[in-house]
């Protein structure tokens, strides 16, 4: 709920809903209409927090920072995705080539 996280985390409810107007988190609603965050909004909440109170970032650089960030996580998740197939691919196509037939390495000795 709006009024503990807020507690927690040393930040005005407004401040909250205004992250909310900016579209930076996005809580889920109870039948109530009460605001409820996940750990997931939590932690978005924590970025938000870091990237204002430590680093000066306005709430404009925050949300192109967080769009960033998805965008980097989802290119990872595609990424892992593809090794993922790519391995499977490898793992049921490949057949090891014969090598060549081997030659002695004995040496023949002749005698005359």
């Amino acid at each position: 709920m709006i009024s503990a996280v807020s507690e927690r985390y040393d930040i005005h409810p407004q401040t909250l809903r205004l992250y909310e107007r900016e579209g930076l988190l996005r809580p889920s609603r109870s039948d109530g209409n009460t605001r409820l965050y996940t750990d997931e909004d939590l932690e978005r909440l924590e970025v938000i927090l870091q990237l204002t109170r430590e680093l000066g970032v306005n709430l404009a650089g925050v949300e192109i920072i967080l769009n960033m960030r998805e965008k980097m996580e989802e290119m990872q998740r595609q990424m892992e995705q593809f090794v993922r197939q790519l391995n499977t691919e490898l793992a049921t196509n490949y057949r090891p080539v014969d090598p060549a037939p081997r030659t002695s390495l004995i040496p023949v000795i002749r005698t005359r």
